[in-house]
C-alpha cells in the first residue's frame, strides 16, 4: 500500500555532522498509517504489542529526525509569517509528545503509539509545505 505520492524533494538529504541522512517522507508516512488505520478512527484494530513497540520506537526515531528539520525550514521564513508560526507549535507539541511515556497498559500502549503517529504525519506535512514554499 503506498501512502502520498512522490515528491522531488522528499529524499532530501540532510547534513549531519559528516553523515547525511535521507529523509524518506513516504515511508514515516506510511509507517504512521500501520498504526492509524485507514480513518484515524478509535476503532481501528491495533497491531500486536510486538509490532506495536517497533512501530512506536520508529515514529519516536522520525519525530526525533524531523524535528530540527522543520524548526530549520521554519526559522528561516519571515518572523510574521502564518506558516512559520503553524510549523514552531507542531514541533513544540511533538516535542512534548516525545516526552510521552510507553505506558503501562496495552491501550495506553496503542494511545501514545496514535499520538506519535499523528505527529508524524503533522511534521511531515510541515517538512513538505515549508520545503515547497522555499523553492
Amino acid at each position: 500500500m503506498r501512502i502520498g505520492t512522490a515528491r522531488p524533494w522528499v529524499k532530501a538529504t540532510v547534513e549531519r555532522g559528516k553523515a547525511t541522512q535521507p529523509l524518506y517522507i513516504d515511508t514515516m508516512r506510511e509507517t504512521a498509517a500501520r498504526l492509524l488505520g485507514p480513518d484515524d478512527g478509535p476503532e481501528a484494530l491495533p497491531p500486536c504489542p510486538e509490532e506495536l513497540d517497533t512501530l512506536t520506537t520508529m515514529l519516536r526515531g522520525y519525530v526525533e529526525l524531523l524535528i530540527p528539520e522543520v524548526e530549520l525550514q521554519a526559522e528561516r521564513l519571515p518572523k510574521k509569517s502564518v506558516p512559520r508560526h503553524c510549523a514552531l507549535a507542531c514541533v513544540g507539541e511533538a516535542r512534548r509528545k516525545l516526552r510521552l511515556g510507553n505506558g503501562c497498559t496495552p491501550p495506553t500502549r496503542v494511545a501514545v503509539g496514535r499520538k506519535l503517529a499523528r505527529c508524524v504525519n503533522a511534521l511531515c506535512d510541515h517538512y513538505e509545505n515549508l520545503h515547497a514554499e522555499q523553492q
